[in-house]
């Protein structure tokens, strides 16, 4: 399996071209920054690990933005991939996020895929127009029409919450821009990946994942998916050496590890010990 970390950016601490460079050198494989536009003050929506309104930190209400962060570390690397744990394509203008990707992608020589959320910030979706009862097809929709013009001459779309005439856009991809949902398991997150992504990451509190491995590579095959899907794990905790022979076994293709919220010595005395662990070194 290949390793990947991933940072909680804010406006304190390591920065991500240091850490994403930090990375690189010791041989970890993709570099993932998260997603939120803004968070606020009142609130209904649960937190997925509090279980309230609450946030376990005030992390969340400082990241920064994902893609100005990853250009950052495209800057100071030249093999590592460039990704998302998740970003929120649907707090954005589609045309225009699809210009920054596309356009990150070809200053980054290729290195570019999206790890994307359907939000569980209902209350951050609803500043950006988006219906939380609709969120997964507002996400459906900005999929297929980045990949329009991702990759058509005169790109078109027509839907319910995206529309647009035929245009021209560059740069186009070199290649296919993988996507991977982030999301708890279940048959309709795997339905959903199984028609319109190319595979999952779970939350870093994910039950029973080699059970769920196994769904999503049915739900795959039912949807006449050639191959497998991406399977990637959020660590956040340390994991039992026998579940990850279970996950590797299952099919898993990258493990997402994190770094502490800390001063950018302990960050980087942190990863010298997790790639130590994990048997990488400095290349």
């Amino acid at each position: 399996m290949r390793n990947g970390l991933v940072l909680f950016t804010s406006d304190r601490g390591i920065t991500p071209a240091a850490l994403g460079a930090a990375a690189e050198e010791r041989g970890f494989d993709t570099f993932y920054v998260p997603e939120h536009t803004h968070i606020p003050v009142r609130r209904e929506a649960a937190h997925p690990g509090t279980g309230d309104e609450t946030l376990p930190d005030d992390r969340y209400l400082r990241t920064l933005d994902p893609w100005v962060s990853l250009a950052t570390v495209a800057a100071v690397t030249s093999r590592i991939r460039l990704s998302t744990a998740v970003s929120l394509p649907v707090e954005s203008d589609p045309i225009t996020l699809a210009k920054q990707i596309a356009t990150l992608d070809h200053l980054s020589g290729g290195r570019v895929d999206i790890g994307a959320g359907f939000g569980w910030n209902t209350d951050e979706l609803a500043d950006h127009q988006v219906p939380a009862a609709r969120r997964r097809t507002v996400l459906r929709e900005y999929v297929e029409a980045m990949r329009a013009l991702w990759t058509q001459e005169e790109a078109s779309y027509d839907g319910e919450f995206v529309s647009f005439g035929p245009s021209w856009a560059y740069p186009k991809p070199a290649r296919h821009i993988p996507l991977v949902i982030g999301a708890g398991g279940g048959p309709k997150t795997f339905r959903w990946i199984a028609e319109h992504a190319d595979g999952w990451m779970t939350t870093p509190r994910q039950a029973d994942i080699s059970a769920h491995i196994e769904a999503l590579t049915k739900a795959w095959a039912d949807a006449g998916r050639d191959g497998s899907p991406e399977i990637r794990i959020l660590i956040a905790f340390k994991p039992d050496p026998a579940d990850l022979v279970a996950w590797a076994e299952a099919g898993a293709t990258e493990l997402i590890w994190g770094v502490p919220d800390k001063a950018p010595d302990e960050v980087l005395a942190s990863l010298d010990r997790l790639a130590g662990r994990l048997g990488l070194g400095l290349g």
